[in-house]
Protein backbone atom coordinates (compact mmCIF):
# COMPACT_ATOMS: atom_id res chain seq x y z
CA UNK A 1 0.00 0.00 0.00
CA UNK A 2 1.30 3.42 -0.52
CA UNK A 3 2.08 6.03 1.52
CA UNK A 4 -0.69 8.27 0.85
CA UNK A 5 -3.13 5.52 0.92
CA UNK A 6 -2.05 4.28 4.78
CA UNK A 7 -2.84 8.06 5.18
CA UNK A 8 -6.31 7.79 4.22
CA UNK A 9 -6.70 4.20 5.56
CA UNK A 10 -5.70 5.15 9.06
CA UNK A 11 -8.60 7.78 8.74
CA UNK A 12 -11.01 6.87 11.56
CA UNK A 13 -14.50 7.86 11.62
CA UNK A 14 -15.37 9.65 14.56
CA UNK A 15 -19.35 10.65 13.73
CA UNK A 16 -21.79 8.58 11.74
CA UNK A 17 -21.62 10.04 8.71
CA UNK A 18 -18.87 10.49 6.00
CA UNK A 19 -18.94 13.40 3.54
CA UNK A 20 -15.90 14.18 0.89
CA UNK A 21 -16.07 17.71 -1.17
CA UNK A 22 -14.62 18.90 -4.05
CA UNK A 23 -12.60 21.93 -3.76
CA UNK A 24 -11.87 23.34 -7.02
CA UNK A 25 -15.68 25.16 -9.16
CA UNK A 26 -17.19 23.03 -6.00
CA UNK A 27 -16.56 25.29 -2.82
CA UNK A 28 -14.27 28.05 -4.57
CA UNK A 29 -14.99 29.50 -7.38
CA UNK A 30 -11.57 29.51 -9.00
CA UNK A 31 -12.19 27.12 -11.80
CA UNK A 32 -12.83 30.16 -14.54
CA UNK A 33 -10.00 31.78 -13.20
CA UNK A 34 -7.40 28.98 -13.14
CA UNK A 35 -8.36 27.48 -16.76
CA UNK A 36 -8.55 31.06 -18.29
CA UNK A 37 -5.72 32.97 -16.49
CA UNK A 38 -3.25 30.07 -15.47
CA UNK A 39 -3.61 26.66 -17.81
CA UNK A 40 -4.44 28.39 -20.85
CA UNK A 41 -1.38 31.13 -21.48
CA UNK A 42 0.88 28.03 -20.56
CA UNK A 43 -0.31 26.07 -22.51
CA UNK A 44 0.25 27.94 -25.22
CA UNK A 45 3.14 29.18 -24.57
CA UNK A 46 5.18 26.07 -23.10
CA UNK A 47 3.94 24.03 -26.40
CA UNK A 48 4.45 27.25 -28.92
CA UNK A 49 0.84 27.27 -30.09
CA UNK A 50 0.46 30.86 -30.18
CA UNK A 51 -0.76 30.31 -34.12
CA UNK A 52 -3.93 28.34 -32.74
CA UNK A 53 -3.78 30.28 -29.63
CA UNK A 54 -7.50 31.06 -30.49
CA UNK A 55 -8.40 27.54 -30.60
CA UNK A 56 -6.67 26.59 -28.14
CA UNK A 57 -8.47 28.46 -25.27
CA UNK A 58 -11.73 27.12 -27.05
CA UNK A 59 -10.93 23.57 -26.49
CA UNK A 60 -9.28 24.46 -23.15
CA UNK A 61 -12.46 26.10 -21.68
CA UNK A 62 -14.81 23.06 -23.71
CA UNK A 63 -12.59 20.07 -21.97
CA UNK A 64 -11.94 21.66 -18.30
CA UNK A 65 -15.28 23.92 -17.83
CA UNK A 66 -18.50 23.50 -20.07
CA UNK A 67 -18.30 19.37 -20.68
CA UNK A 68 -18.75 15.89 -19.15
CA UNK A 69 -14.49 16.24 -19.03
CA UNK A 70 -14.65 18.97 -16.55
CA UNK A 71 -12.69 17.97 -13.65
CA UNK A 72 -10.53 15.63 -14.99
CA UNK A 73 -6.60 15.32 -13.43
CA UNK A 74 -4.87 17.94 -15.62
CA UNK A 75 -2.37 15.17 -17.44
CA UNK A 76 -5.20 13.87 -19.00
CA UNK A 77 -7.28 16.47 -19.81
CA UNK A 78 -3.97 17.99 -21.48
CA UNK A 79 -4.02 15.13 -23.63
CA UNK A 80 -7.48 15.51 -24.34
CA UNK A 81 -7.02 19.32 -25.56
CA UNK A 82 -4.57 18.10 -27.88
CA UNK A 83 -6.82 15.53 -29.35
CA UNK A 84 -9.37 17.70 -29.64
CA UNK A 85 -7.19 20.54 -31.99
CA UNK A 86 -6.00 17.59 -33.80
CA UNK A 87 -9.50 16.29 -34.99
CA UNK A 88 -10.47 20.21 -35.59
CA UNK A 89 -11.35 21.08 -39.82
CA UNK A 90 -10.63 24.60 -38.96
CA UNK A 91 -7.00 24.04 -37.43
CA UNK A 92 -5.50 22.03 -40.16
CA UNK A 93 -3.19 25.17 -40.71
CA UNK A 94 -1.74 24.99 -37.61
CA UNK A 95 -1.89 20.47 -37.14
CA UNK A 96 1.27 20.49 -37.75
CA UNK A 97 2.25 22.46 -34.83
CA UNK A 98 0.41 20.08 -32.44
CA UNK A 99 2.61 17.48 -30.22
CA UNK A 100 2.27 13.87 -30.48
CA UNK A 101 1.33 12.98 -26.79
CA UNK A 102 1.71 9.64 -26.84
CA UNK A 103 4.61 9.24 -24.65
CA UNK A 104 2.73 11.04 -21.54
CA UNK A 105 -0.61 8.68 -22.39
CA UNK A 106 1.56 5.76 -21.66
CA UNK A 107 2.54 7.48 -17.97
CA UNK A 108 -1.25 8.38 -17.16
CA UNK A 109 -2.08 4.55 -18.39
CA UNK A 110 0.32 3.30 -15.84
CA UNK A 111 0.01 5.19 -12.98
CA UNK A 112 -1.93 6.04 -10.28
CA UNK A 113 -1.13 8.70 -8.79
CA UNK A 114 -1.13 11.33 -11.30
CA UNK A 115 1.42 14.25 -9.92
CA UNK A 116 4.08 16.15 -10.42
CA UNK A 117 6.26 14.06 -8.37
CA UNK A 118 5.39 11.09 -9.98
CA UNK A 119 6.09 12.69 -13.15
CA UNK A 120 9.04 14.30 -12.17
CA UNK A 121 10.50 10.38 -11.13
CA UNK A 122 8.68 9.07 -14.96
CA UNK A 123 10.59 12.40 -16.49
CA UNK A 124 13.92 10.96 -15.64
CA UNK A 125 13.74 7.89 -16.79
CA UNK A 126 12.44 8.21 -20.02
CA UNK A 127 14.05 11.19 -20.58
CA UNK A 128 11.81 11.81 -23.03
CA UNK A 129 10.84 15.82 -24.40
CA UNK A 130 7.11 15.57 -24.15
CA UNK A 131 7.23 14.05 -20.90
CA UNK A 132 10.03 17.01 -19.95
CA UNK A 133 7.85 19.75 -21.51
CA UNK A 134 4.86 18.46 -19.53
CA UNK A 135 7.14 18.53 -16.22
CA UNK A 136 7.64 22.03 -17.29
CA UNK A 137 4.43 22.81 -18.13
CA UNK A 138 2.66 21.76 -15.39
CA UNK A 139 5.49 23.24 -12.84
CA UNK A 140 4.47 26.47 -14.81
CA UNK A 141 0.83 26.44 -14.19
CA UNK A 142 1.48 25.95 -10.64
CA UNK A 143 3.65 28.79 -10.15
CA UNK A 144 0.85 31.07 -12.36
CA UNK A 145 -1.37 29.89 -9.73
CA UNK A 146 0.21 30.85 -6.47
CA UNK A 147 0.75 34.22 -8.21
CA UNK A 148 -2.02 35.44 -9.34
CA UNK A 149 -5.18 33.12 -7.88
CA UNK A 150 -5.43 34.84 -4.68
CA UNK A 151 -9.14 36.21 -2.52
CA UNK A 152 -11.20 33.95 -4.42
CA UNK A 153 -13.97 33.14 -2.15
CA UNK A 154 -16.35 30.11 -1.48
CA UNK A 155 -19.54 30.27 -2.59
CA UNK A 156 -22.51 31.21 -1.00
CA UNK A 157 -23.88 29.03 1.17
CA UNK A 158 -21.01 26.61 1.61
CA UNK A 159 -19.71 27.84 4.68
CA UNK A 160 -22.89 27.31 6.45
CA UNK A 161 -23.49 24.02 4.80
CA UNK A 162 -19.79 22.68 6.64
CA UNK A 163 -21.01 24.57 9.66
CA UNK A 164 -23.88 22.12 9.81
CA UNK A 165 -22.29 18.96 8.24
CA UNK A 166 -19.58 18.64 11.16
CA UNK A 167 -22.44 18.46 13.46
CA UNK A 168 -22.75 14.95 12.53
CA UNK A 169 -20.67 14.01 9.57
CA UNK A 170 -16.49 13.27 9.42
CA UNK A 171 -16.10 15.83 6.12
CA UNK A 172 -12.55 15.62 4.10
CA UNK A 173 -11.67 17.47 0.98
CA UNK A 174 -11.77 15.07 -2.11
CA UNK A 175 -9.49 16.89 -5.17
CA UNK A 176 -7.48 16.22 -8.16
CA UNK A 177 -5.80 20.03 -7.17
CA UNK A 178 -2.35 19.31 -6.12
CA UNK A 179 -2.22 19.43 -2.17
CA UNK A 180 0.05 22.69 -1.54
CA UNK A 181 -2.45 24.45 -3.66
CA UNK A 182 -5.60 23.07 -1.58
CA UNK A 183 -4.09 23.42 1.60
CA UNK A 184 -3.14 27.38 0.89
CA UNK A 185 -6.61 27.93 -0.59
CA UNK A 186 -8.77 26.00 2.87
CA UNK A 187 -6.34 28.11 4.98
CA UNK A 188 -6.71 31.35 3.53
CA UNK A 189 -10.25 31.36 4.06
CA UNK A 190 -10.16 30.51 7.04
CA UNK A 191 -12.16 27.12 6.13
CA UNK A 192 -9.56 23.84 6.93
CA UNK A 193 -11.07 24.00 10.53
CA UNK A 194 -14.54 22.14 9.15
CA UNK A 195 -12.82 19.49 7.80
CA UNK A 196 -10.23 16.39 9.56
CA UNK A 197 -8.34 15.72 6.32
CA UNK A 198 -7.39 17.67 3.00
CA UNK A 199 -6.70 14.83 0.12
CA UNK A 200 -4.91 16.35 -3.36
CA UNK A 201 -4.08 14.68 -6.15
CA UNK A 202 -0.70 13.52 -4.77
CA UNK A 203 -3.17 11.17 -2.75
CA UNK A 204 -4.47 8.99 -5.72
CA UNK A 205 -7.62 9.19 -7.70
CA UNK A 206 -10.83 10.45 -6.15
CA UNK A 207 -12.37 7.52 -5.75
CA UNK A 208 -9.40 5.69 -3.87
CA UNK A 209 -9.27 8.99 -1.42
CA UNK A 210 -13.74 7.50 -0.99
CA UNK A 211 -12.59 3.92 -1.18
CA UNK A 212 -9.52 3.84 1.44
CA UNK A 213 -11.08 6.72 3.91
CA UNK A 214 -14.54 5.73 3.84
CA UNK A 215 -15.69 2.60 1.77
CA UNK A 216 -16.66 -0.56 4.82
CA UNK A 217 -15.98 2.19 7.36
CA UNK A 218 -19.28 3.55 7.21
CA UNK A 219 -22.90 2.46 5.71
CA UNK A 220 -22.62 3.13 1.95
CA UNK A 221 -26.28 5.06 2.08
CA UNK A 222 -24.47 7.28 5.04
CA UNK A 223 -21.37 8.62 2.98
CA UNK A 224 -22.03 11.61 0.45
CA UNK A 225 -19.27 12.83 -2.45
CA UNK A 226 -20.16 16.59 -3.04
CA UNK A 227 -18.68 17.99 -6.44
CA UNK A 228 -19.14 19.75 -9.65
CA UNK A 229 -18.19 17.27 -12.19
CA UNK A 230 -18.58 13.70 -14.05
CA UNK A 231 -15.49 12.47 -11.80
CA UNK A 232 -16.87 13.01 -8.87
CA UNK A 233 -20.00 11.33 -9.70
CA UNK A 234 -17.72 8.38 -10.86
CA UNK A 235 -15.82 8.26 -7.97
CA UNK A 236 -19.01 7.78 -5.82
CA UNK A 237 -20.84 5.27 -7.90
CA UNK A 238 -17.45 3.52 -7.61
CA UNK A 239 -17.91 2.99 -4.48
CA UNK A 240 -21.31 2.44 -3.59
CA UNK A 241 -22.25 5.78 -2.20
CA UNK A 242 -24.31 8.98 -2.94
CA UNK A 243 -23.17 11.79 -4.46
CA UNK A 244 -24.70 15.57 -4.48
CA UNK A 245 -24.59 17.49 -7.49
CA UNK A 246 -22.96 21.31 -7.64
CA UNK A 247 -24.50 22.49 -11.36
CA UNK A 248 -21.26 24.25 -13.56
CA UNK A 249 -23.12 28.39 -13.93
CA UNK A 250 -25.69 27.43 -10.99
CA UNK A 251 -23.35 27.10 -8.04
CA UNK A 252 -24.80 29.29 -5.64
CA UNK A 253 -28.36 27.79 -6.71
CA UNK A 254 -27.24 24.21 -5.92
CA UNK A 255 -25.34 25.16 -2.26
CA UNK A 256 -28.63 27.04 -1.54
CA UNK A 257 -30.70 23.62 -1.71
CA UNK A 258 -28.20 21.63 -0.15
CA UNK A 259 -27.93 24.01 2.80
CA UNK A 260 -32.43 24.19 3.23
CA UNK A 261 -32.63 20.67 2.20
CA UNK A 262 -30.06 18.15 0.48
CA UNK A 263 -27.84 18.27 3.84
CA UNK A 264 -31.00 16.66 6.74
CA UNK A 265 -32.55 14.60 3.74
CA UNK A 266 -28.99 12.62 4.07
CA UNK A 267 -28.99 12.65 7.63
CA UNK A 268 -32.37 11.74 7.96
CA UNK A 269 -32.03 8.75 5.18
CA UNK A 270 -34.23 9.86 2.56
CA UNK A 271 -31.87 11.06 0.10
CA UNK A 272 -31.21 7.86 -1.90
CA UNK A 273 -33.60 7.37 -4.43
CA UNK A 274 -35.49 9.63 -6.19
CA UNK A 275 -34.14 12.81 -4.71
CA UNK A 276 -30.94 11.64 -5.68
CA UNK A 277 -31.91 10.64 -9.09
CA UNK A 278 -33.45 13.90 -9.60
CA UNK A 279 -30.46 16.43 -9.12
CA UNK A 280 -28.17 14.09 -10.98
CA UNK A 281 -30.26 13.93 -13.71
CA UNK A 282 -30.26 17.63 -13.65
CA UNK A 283 -26.71 17.64 -13.48
CA UNK A 284 -25.87 15.84 -16.38
CA UNK A 285 -27.87 18.35 -18.37
CA UNK A 286 -25.06 20.92 -17.72
CA UNK A 287 -22.17 18.84 -18.83
CA UNK A 288 -22.81 18.20 -22.62
CA UNK A 289 -20.30 16.01 -24.13
CA UNK A 290 -20.57 17.25 -27.83
CA UNK A 291 -18.07 20.25 -28.33
CA UNK A 292 -19.73 23.46 -29.55
CA UNK A 293 -17.43 23.52 -33.11
CA UNK A 294 -19.29 19.97 -33.83
CA UNK A 295 -22.66 20.94 -33.31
Amino acid sequence: MKNSHRILDAFQPEKSFFIGIDSDGCVFDTMEIKQKQCFCPNTIECWNLQAIAEYVAEVIEFVNLYSIFRGTNRFPSLVMVMDFLRERSDVVDGSSLIPDMTPLSAWIEQETQLGNLTLERYAKTVNDPIVTTTLQWSLAVNATIEKIVKAVPSFPFVRESLKKMIEKADTIVVSQTPLEALEREWEEHHMSQFVRLIAGQEYGSKAEHLTYAAKGKYPDDNILMIGDALGDLNAAKQNGCLFYPINPGRETASWERFYQEGLEKFFQGTYAGAYEETVITEFHSYLPATPPWKR
